[in-house]
This record gives structure tokens, C-alpha cells and sequence, in this order.
């Protein structure tokens, strides 16, 4: 799917980055074309500041976003999830981070988090990146405990994990 929404900017690399953008941070795109978090406008200065590309690139962004049915009805309906990845530090919670082979396998998830569960271990967020929209997937689970080695050894040995890191 994501493929398919960047080819719609095709011949416009800088349009794609805005749309990698959007997609990266859960922005959406409301029935004015203003780029939204939730009810909260983010004016386009700010995402061609940050992306390096004049403010136009934007504005025709989400002219076409808007012009489009189905890339409409994509950017209308995404949001955002807060992470507790970067705050772990300061919650002193613990982010196990697996690289796996084949992401888009099925049962990962299940298997990493059954393993966790057994050690009696509390789960405070489980994040997942999408494999078509990320280029090296992980699975990030962020814990209330300290991983123990024999859990962090059990889940290293999964078939498709290449490695393991907290």
C-alpha cells in the first residue's frame, strides 16, 4: 500500500517526502487540506522547514491528497500513537528492540510476547514497524522490568529473529 500512495508523487521526490512524513508521524489531512494532529493545525513552514523543501511542495501536497478519493480517505482517517520508547529512560522502563529476518512473517508478536508473558514480565507498549513502510522492521517492546538472559537467549533462538537488544 505505501508503494502504491508514493507512486501517486511520482516524479516528485520532495512530495514524497512530505507524504513519508505525514505517514511517519501520524499526521492527517482534514476536508480544508490542513495537515492535522488531532485537532491541531501544523502549519506547512514548519513541515518544509523540517523536510528541507519550499512550502509550496506542501500545499500542492495536500491539494492532490485532497483532489484524491482514496488517498483522501487514507490521510483522513490516520493518528497518532504516543510512544513510550524515548520516555523509557526517564520512566526507567526497559525497550527490548528484535530484528527479525522476515518481518512480515505471522505469529511474531505473539511468540516474542508469549515468551515474556511466561517470565511473568509486565508489557507497557508493544510497537511494530510497518515492513512496507520501514526498510530494516523491528519490534520494540517496552517492559516495567529488567530483562532476564535466559528470556532475552529464548527469544534470540526464535527462527527469524537475527538479534536482540535492550
Amino acid at each position: 500500500m505505501f508503494d502504491e500512495i508514493l507512486g501517486k508523487f511520482e516524479g516528485s521526490p520532495s512530495q514524497q517526502a512530505v507524504i513519508r512524513l505525514l505517514l511517519e508521524r501520524g499526521f492527517s489531512v482534514n476536508e480544508d487540506g490542513r495537515v492535522v494532529s488531532g485537532g491541531i493545525e501544523i502549519p506547512y513552514t514548519g513541515i518544509a522547514r523540517e523536510l528541507d523543501v519550499d512550502r509550496r511542495v506542501v500545499d500542492s501536497t495536500t491539494d492532490t491528497i485532497r483532489e484524491d478519493p482514496e488517498l483522501r480517505r487514507i490521510f483522513a482517517n490516520i493518528s497518532s500513537i504516543p510512544s513510550l520508547m524515548d520516555l523509557a529512560p526517564v520512566l526507567e522502563l526497559t525497550v527490548l528492540t528484535v530484528e527479525v529476518a522476515a518481518a512480515d512473517e505471522s505469529g511474531i508478536v505473539a511468540e516474542v510476547t508469549g515468551l515474556i508473558a511466561d517470565h511473568e514480565l509486565t508489557i507497557r507498549q508493544v510497537i511494530s514497524d510497518d515492513p512496507e513502510f520501514a526498510a530494516d522492521p523491528k519490534l520494540y517492546v517496552i517492559l516495567d522490568d529488567d530483562v532476564p538472559g535466559e528470556l532475552l537467549v529464548a527469544i534470540r533462538e526464535l527462527p527469524y529473529v537475527r538479534r536482540v537488544e535492550f
